[in-house]
């Protein structure tokens, strides 16, 4: 998993709430197990005509935010199923931050193990947040994990709070995999054991 240290750019403004998993990757995508290729699906039904055709008026065809790695979003964010593939698919189209007052919890934690920061903040800031991010590419937001805290264009910090566990997972990029390679040699050094004194398993 890639490491989440620090980041900068343009955030996109999303002020819907109540985006559900169904929206951010509609269950037709679904049948893959793998984690890439599902970026160009990422809110299918909202971003694309019957024809396959972008609407230009969806914010993630808008030239400014085709490349946003950060995305302001309304309360509730991420609701609905508990697919892993919508934090999946918002990875690979490169979103590695959501800034909301809200979450649903599986999609919250799903996005920690996937590269994703998650922040909660309270309604007041995110609304600061969002009018930033509908600036375009006038206004940039920064995001430090380190030091738990969002800077708005004009330079105002708003502090988040975070899990300590799970900042230390994003800040080293390990997921369930990696926390479990971390103890390999003590695993080694079990299998080892096992295997000399019960030789017959």
């Amino acid at each position: 998993m890639e490491k989440f240290t620090k980041i900068t750019g343009v955030a996109a403004p999303m002020p819907l709430v109540n985006i559900d998993t169904d929206m951010i990757i509609p269950k037709q995508f679904l049948k893959t197990i793998k984690r890439s290729g599902l970026g160009v699906n990422l809110f299918d039904e909202m971003r694309y005509n019957d024809d396959g055709t972008e609407k230009p008026d969806f914010v993630l065809n808008k030239p400014a935010y085709r490349k946003a790695e950060i995305i302001v979003a309304g309360e509730n964010f991420g609701c609905g199923s508990s697919r892993e593939h919508a934090p999946w698919a918002l990875l690979d189209f490169g979103i590695r931050c959501v800034i909301s007052t809200s979450y649903a919890d599986i999609f919250y934690n799903n996005c920690f193990k996937n590269g994703i920061l998650p922040i909660v903040l309270p309604a007041e800031q995110v609304a600061v947040l969002m009018e930033d991010a509908e600036k375009g590419q006038n206004a940039r937001i920064s995001v430090d994990l380190e030091a738990q805290q969002v800077t708005a264009a004009d330079g105002e910090v708003f502090k988040f709070e975070i899990d300590p566990f799970k900042k230390h997972c994003l800040l080293n990029g390990l997921d369930d995999i990696g926390l479990t390679m971390n103890k390999a040699t003590s695993i080694d050094k079990f299998e080892a054991q096992a295997a000399a004194t019960r030789p017959w398993v």
